[in-house]
C-alpha cells in the first residue's frame, strides 16, 4: 500500500494539489459546498492512480483543490462505501492520501436516518462517539503499523475543541444542530423494524453506512475530526414506511445550507 500511496501523492502533487490544510468529505446528496470553493484544481477519480472509482449515482467522483474561508482544502465530492463492493482499505485509501498531501484536520459529512425520536428528518447532527457494525476494521491488514499505530486508540475519535466551535458556530447562527451517536452499517439495504429497535437499544442516535471506517483511519493518522450528519428520515420502527431514495436526496439538499454554513465559519477558526 506504500508504494500505491507515494504514486498517487505524486500524481496529485504534480496536478498542483499543494499542502492542503483541511480535508473534507461530502456525503450523499451533499454537494452544494462546491460552491463557496475557489477551485484551484480538480481531478475525477478514475484518473488518479490507485483511486476506487465512485459508482453510486448521486456521488459526483472528483477530487477538488482550492481555497475556502482563507484555507487551502481538498474535498472529496463523492466518497466510497463497503456496499459498493469495496475492501474498508479502498473506502479509506483517500483519507491516507489526504493526510500525505499536508491535511491536519478531516471534516466529515453524511447522509443518515434519525433513530432518537426527538430529532426530525431535515435538522443536523453533531457525531460525539460512533459505534462500528460494519463487521471490520480498515486497520486490519498485514503491514500496518508502517503507516500508523495499529491499536489506535479510540477513547475520544471526534475533536472536541472542533465540536464545541461547532455548537458555537450553531447557537450563533440559529441552527437546530443535535449531538449524538452514529452507528454504521454495511447495507445497502435499509433497516427492518427489528434492527431499528436494536440499534436504539444499543445507543445510536443515527444510523448510516459511511464515515466510522474513515474517521478510524483519521484516528490512525493523528488528524483532527470532526463529522456531522444530516438527518433524512425518521425512524420509528411503530410507524415505520417505505423509503424513497429520492426523497432522502431531496432532504440531504434541503438541510444542506446549514451544513455548509456550519463549515464555513468553522474553517475559518481552524
Amino acid at each position: 500500500m506504500i508504494k500505491f500511496i507515494e504514486e498517487t501523492v505524486d500524481y496529485l502533487k504534480d496536478k498542483g494539489f499543494d499542502n492542503p490544510e483541511v480535508g473534507i468529505i461530502l456525503g450523499t446528496g451533499l454537494g452544494q459546498l462546491i460552491n463557496e470553493i475557489e477551485i484551484l484544481k480538480e481531478v475525477s477519480y478514475n484518473h488518479i492512480p490507485n483511486f476506487p472509482t465512485a459508482t453510486v449515482e448521486f456521488h459526483k467522483g472528483k477530487l477538488i483543490y482550492g481555497n475556502m474561508a482563507g484555507k487551502k482544502v481538498i474535498v472529496m465530492q463523492g466518497r466510497f462505501h463497503l456496499y459498493e463492493g469495496y475492501s474498508l482499505q479502498d473506502v479509506t485509501y483517500p483519507v491516507r492520501i489526504m493526510e500525505k498531501l499536508g491535511i491536519k484536520t478531516l471534516l466529515v459529512s453524511n447522509a443518515s436516518g434519525a433513530i432518537n425520536l426527538n430529532f426530525k428528518k431535515g435538522e443536523l447532527m453533531l457525531i460525539e462517539d460512533h459505534i462500528n457494525l460494519q463487521g471490520s476494521s480498515p486497520l486490519a491488514f498485514k503491514g500496518v503499523e508502517l503507516l500508523g499505530e495499529r491499536f489506535t486508540d479510540m477513547s475520544a475519535p471526534y475533536d472536541a475543541e472542533i465540536n464545541s466551535k461547532f455548537k458555537s458556530i450553531a447557537k450563533t447562527n440559529n441552527i437546530k444542530l443535535h449531538e449524538g451517536v452514529y452507528v454504521s452499517v454495511v447495507g445497502p439495504q435499509l433497516e427492518t423494524r427489528a434492527e431499528y429497535r436494536m440499534l436504539k437499544i444499543m445507543g445510536a442516535d443515527a444510523v448510516g453506512m459511511s464515515t466510522v471506517p474513515e474517521v478510524i483511519v483519521a484516528n490512525h493518522l493523528n488528524l483532527k475530526v470532526a463529522a456531522v450528519s444530516v438527518l433524512t428520515d425518521e425512524c420509528d420502527p411503530d410507524n415505520l414506511k417505505p423509503v424513497d431514495i429520492s426523497e432522502i436526496i431531496a432532504m440531504a439538499g434541503k438541510a444542506e445550507p446549514d451544513m455548509v454554513s456550519l463549515f464555513k465559519e468553522l474553517i475559518k477558526t481552524l
